[in-house]
This record gives C-alpha cells, structure tokens and sequence, in this order.
C-alpha cells in the first residue's frame, strides 16, 4: 500500500525529529562537580566511573613536601567534553588525557579538566595529574575536634582520610560510592618505610630513597587509602586458617604496648571470618603509629591505622570494618551507621565471644547509662547531619539497633543475617533501606516499627 505525499512528508518529519532528539540526547556534555551527597555535594564526580588508580608519590619529611603523579583509568558514563576530580591545596603542573595534555582550571577544590576530544560513553580512558607542595591537614567538627587527613609526624607522615581528606593527598573522585582498586608507590627517605594498602609487591633503594610499591587488588574507596610513612618494626606471617597478616609498629611505642597487636589482629580475623563471612582482602594487618594528636584510629583497608596503642576492643572494631565499611561501603554518608554501628556491635560480640560480658548486658548498661534528656538520644541515627555523623549515638545507638534485632528475630536468623549481608554487598555500596530489607527477609518478618524507633526517631525509646 503506498502511503499519500502528506503521509510521507509526515513520515520524515517524525524520523528528523527522532534524528534531532537522539543527537541532542547522546551530544557530548561535563560531568557533574559532585555526586550530590547532602553532606558533601562536591565530593565525587559525576560523568565516570573510577575503575583504577596509579599512585606514584615521594614525600619529604625535612620539608614536609609531597610530590605526586596520579593516573586513574575510568570508564565515561556519559559522552564527556570535560569532567572533575578532586584535589585540595596542591599545586598541578599538567594534566594529560589519554596521553594528550589537556586543558585544566582550578575552583576551590575541584579540577576541571577539558581532554583535546569527546570521551564517548562506556569507553575507558585514563587521566594524569603531576603535581605537588605540602598538604594540610583537615580540621573541624566532623571528626571528633581532631586533624585528619595527612598528619605530619615526627618521623613522617600518618594518613588517615575519613570522610572527605583523600583529596588533601592525591586527586581523585573523593566518595566512597566511587570505588577502584589500586597501585601505590611511596618514596621516603632510606631509612624510613611506606606502608600502605593491600599486598606488598616490592621493596627497593634507590639514591637515597626507598620505594615500596603496595597493591589492592580489591575495591576500595578514597578515604581508606593510605599511604603512611615512619619508621616502623614490621611482624609478618598468617592467621592460624592462613591469612596473611603485616604489621607495623613505630619502635617508640614498643615499651608502651599493653596489647599484642599481631596476636589480637590474627585471632580477631579468623573469628570475625567465621561470624561475617570470609576475609574480603588479601591481607590482614595494622599500622601503629606515634601520632597521639589524632586522637583516633581508622579502618584503613587491609591494615586498620592506630594513632597510638590502642586497646584489644579497638582492634577488633577497626578488624570488623573490614566487612562492614570497607567491603561493604555507604552508598551516602548519611548510613554510616551502617559502618559504625555495626564495627561497636562486635565489640559487643567480641566480649560476649571472650565470655566477659553479653552483647544483652553491653545493651542494658549503654541504655541505662543515659537518662532520657540526654543528648545521646536526640541523634537521628538513620541521618546524623554532617558535623555529628561521629556522634557517639550513631555508634552506640546503632549497636543498640542491631541487639534489639537480634532479640526480635533470634540468634538464628541474626547470624545468617551477617554473613547474608556481607556477601550480598561484597565490594559495593549499600543503604539502610537494602539492610531493612534483607532483614525482613531472612527474618520472615515486619520490621518497620523496630527500625522506625531505634534510628529514625529521636527520643530514648521505651525499652
């Protein structure tokens, strides 16, 4: 059947309409300055996914200078003409996309970067960045009054990055919803020992440097990166079921060591193995540094950093991050209950595990240690807002969630829920709304008002 002139005309308008419609939607175009985090807008960057960073820094105690060359390979999710990358302070002297020098403004602490063509979509590419000068240390309200970031030591340097200071060192798509797996090359002066994360694949002077060239073959997010320089004892060898374990420890802190951090590290490992699933990591391990100023340890992947001795029950919280933080990471940073609450719990458990105390008992004596005015329970632990997202409520309270679950629901279903958890998410991202849910469905039931009480709603619930 032939269609009339009017038809056809029609026809052709509709096809240059779809045409125009399709150009416009696939022109290429920048990617966003920030994933859109409440809490940081402008950490992330949107238009590509972060698939692998090279990471070749030198570093001079004597001057405190740091020089960097970072390649990361991504993966466009959009056809890009430009795009950003996070990076504070430093000073960058070229950029190359592909290989090609490109155009690049700085803006507070974003890089815009202009490569010479179109990055079309779903194909990778990579980016350079040289630069240097000497990094500073975050401070503020955020964690716990203290610097962090990287911290200038006597001997070096202590690199602690929760939540937003991966940027004060190397630059990078600074979220942990954007993970990748890494390559990390750190010169310090011979004598002196980089340490960083996952596996060491080599070691070796050269001039008057030495380099160690660590990799993680894992993904991992921005903040749990390391790259802590001293001079440090190092322990190694595996856990009783095989697990490889680094340790080490700055010799100033060796008379003051109550605890036996490899010992504790080893054990805490294989138990957390058998309770959350098996080890996510290649290797196991802790950097104990003599940094007392920071005030605080973090859950560095593969080998937790301690800013001084810390106690066994620190220990195996930082160990428990390993599964609940680093394996499985927060989609937003308004869940990291979900890291938190969940590292303090094992604490609980761990007691419970030594036969010091139940996991009910650390529940009562919380609950009862705080009257109702206080201001512990006027936290919303589901969303904490930005300066308190470390409150102790979002820890303490979040433990108290996952009791109260484990007595609703039972041992059975809560310690098939863990493991559950764990595997579900392995090496991703994750929200409250995916952990209610499995929840529900291991349990086999409702759990709205159980979660509705204990971390949506301020107020100390009846108990």
């Amino acid at each position: 059947m032939a269609l009339s002139r009017s038809a056809r005309l029609g026809a052709l308008a509709t096809a240059a309409a779809s045409f125009l419609l399709i150009a416009a939607s696939s022109a290429p175009t920048p990617g966003a300055d920030g994933i859109g985090d409440p809490y940081f807008p402008q950490l992330g960057n949107g238009g590509f996914d972060a698939r692998h960073y090279d990471l070749d820094v030198a570093y001079n105690p004597d001057t405190d200078r740091l020089d960097g060359r970072t390649t990361l390979t991504a993966r466009a999710t959009q056809n890009l003409s430009a795009f950003d990358l996070d990076l504070q302070k430093l000073d960058v002297t070229k950029v190359e996309v592909n290989g090609r020098r490109a155009d690049f403004t700085r803006a507070g602490d974003e890089i815009h970067i202009t490569p010479r063509g179109t990055l079309p979509k779903d194909r990778t590419f990579t980016v350079t960045v040289t630069y240097g000068g000497v990094p500073e240390a975050l401070n503020g309200p955020i964690v716990f009054g203290s610097d962090y970031g990287w911290m200038k030591t006597t001997d070096g340097v202590f690199v602690a990055c929760e939540p937003n200071a991966a940027s004060t060192w190397f630059p990078s798509s600074d979220h942990p919803s954007d993970k990748a797996t890494y390559d990390i090359r750190i010169k310090a002066p011979k004598g002196l020992t980089g340490v960083s994360n996952g596996r060491l694949v080599s070691t070796y002077d050269r001039g008057g440097q030495t380099v160690t060239h660590w990799r993680e073959n894992r993904p991992m997010a921005t903040y749990l990166a390391t790259a802590t320089i001293g001079k440090f004892d190092v322990k190694t060898g595996k856990t009783p079921a095989g697990t490889p374990v680094y340790v080490a420890i700055d010799p100033v802190l060796a008379n003051s060591n109550s605890v036996d951090v490899y010992g504790v590290t080893a054990e805490a490992t294989d138990y957390w193995s058998q309770v959350f699933g098996p080890y996510p990591f290649e290797e196991t391990g802790a950097i104990v540094d003599d940094m007392p100023e920071a005030g605080f340890s973090l859950e560095v992947q593969s080998k937790p950093a301690y800013s001084a001795v810390r106690s066994e029950s620190t220990i195996v919280h930082e160990l428990a991050h390993q599964w609940f933080g680093d394996s499985v990471s927060v989609e937003r940073w308004k869940d990291i209950w979900l890291n938190e609450g969940f590292a303090t719990y094992a604490q609980w458990l761990w007691s419970e595990h030594k036969g010091i105390r139940s996991a009910h008992d650390s529940f009562v004596a919380g609950y009862n240690a705080r009257p109702a005015d206080s201001a512990f329970w006027q936290i919303t632990v589901a969303d904490p807002q930005r300066d308190t997202m470390f409150a102790s409520a979002v820890y303490q309270r979040g433990a108290m969630t996952l009791q109260m679950l484990r007595e609703r629901i039972g041992d059975t279903a809560f310690f098939k829920l863990l493991p559950a958890w764990t595997k579900l998410h392995r090496y991703g991202n994750a929200n409250t709304a995916d952990f209610i849910r499995l929840a529900e469905k291991i349990s086999g039931q409702q759990l709205d008002d159980l979660f509705q009480t204990w971390i949506y709603t301020t107020g100390k619930p009846v108990v």
